[in-house]
Formats: structure tokens, sequence, C-alpha cells
């Protein structure tokens, strides 16, 4: 029997580390493309789809290099380390472009959000809309964007650990 123990640390670390990156040059393009202020559709489903496919990537390979053995606790473990460390890079990148590569881009995503609720709701009025941007202005910081991506990142990364956890799992018969 070949060894039991494989680190489930080796893979969470190669695994976020391949999610960061990918995140980080999604999110260049992103920059590159103005989609920061006027998000779209496509960009949340290429960056789920990306995130999925990592994290089942991870934990199929574990299983591979584990004997085809895969217990539900290590597919949660192996998805919610790998969605840590790439949310981690992933938040790094947004602090930096927010502060120091484009520290304008706050105020760009305002002033989307204002064109969006202004064509969204015409019969709103001035004060309610003021009210509804100042609201928006508080979640626009650099910090509390990246406390959201962070969190959003290990939410989607533990459902999807579970899913595929219960679905690949196979555990080792002891006799």
């Amino acid at each position: 029997m070949e060894d039991a123990n494989i680190s489930t640390k080796k893979h969470i670390i190669n695994y976020g580390l391949i999610l960061g990156i990918l995140s980080v040059i999604m999110g260049v393009v992103t920059y590159i493309t103005d989609g920061y202020a006027k998000q779209n559709w496509i960009q949340t489903v290429i960056g789920l789809a990306i995130l999925i496919g990592v994290i089942v990537y991870g934990i199929k390979a574990y299983k591979v290099a584990n004997s085809g053995f895969l217990k539900l606790g290590e597919a949660i473990k192996i998805g919610l380390g790998i969605a840590l460390i790439g949310g981690i890079i992933a938040v790094v990148w947004t602090i930096l472009l927010m502060t120091l590569i484009e520290p304008d881009i706050t105020n760009q995503i305002n002033e989307a959000q204002h064109e969006q609720m202004i064509e969204r709701f015409p019969d709103m009025s001035q004060e309610q809309l003021n009210q509804s941007l100042e609201m928006a202005k508080k979640f626009t910081s650099p910090y509390i964007i990246s406390a959201f991506m962070l969190i959003w990142n290990l939410f989607i990364g533990f459902i999807i650990s579970l899913i595929v956890g219960l679905i690949m799992q196979k555990k080792q018969d002891l006799y």
C-alpha cells in the first residue's frame, strides 16, 4: 500500500496559487476593459467558473494522489484552503488597484451606480437617490469590497467543496 498520509497542504497551496493568479489575470483584464465601473454578468460567470474549476480540479488531484480515496472532510478542507489562498491573492490585487494603481476607481464605480439608479428608477426623488448613493458609497471602499470578496470566495468554496466531496468521496477499507 502506498503512503496513506498524503498532505493536503501541498494541494491547497498549489491550487490556491493557481486560483489567485487566474483571479489577478481576470482582474487585470477587467481593469483594462473598464469593467470595474460597468460590471456585467459575463465577468461574474467567468469568475465563478474559474473558482469552481480550480477547486474541483484541486480536490480531484488530491484524490488521485491519495490512491483514489477522499474523505468529505478532506474535500472541504482542500476547497476552503484553495478558496482562501486564491481570495487573499485577489484581495491584495484589489487593494493595490484601488489604492495605488487607480485610486479614482471608487468614484467611477459610484458614478456608474448613480447612472444605473436613474435608469432603473426614474420616479425616485432626488432625496431618495442621494440616500441610496450614500449607502452605496459605504460599500465601495477598497477594504469593504475586499472583505466581501473574501467572504464570497469562502462561501462559494465551501458549497463547491461540499458538493464535490459528497460526489467524489471514497473511504479506505481498514481491513
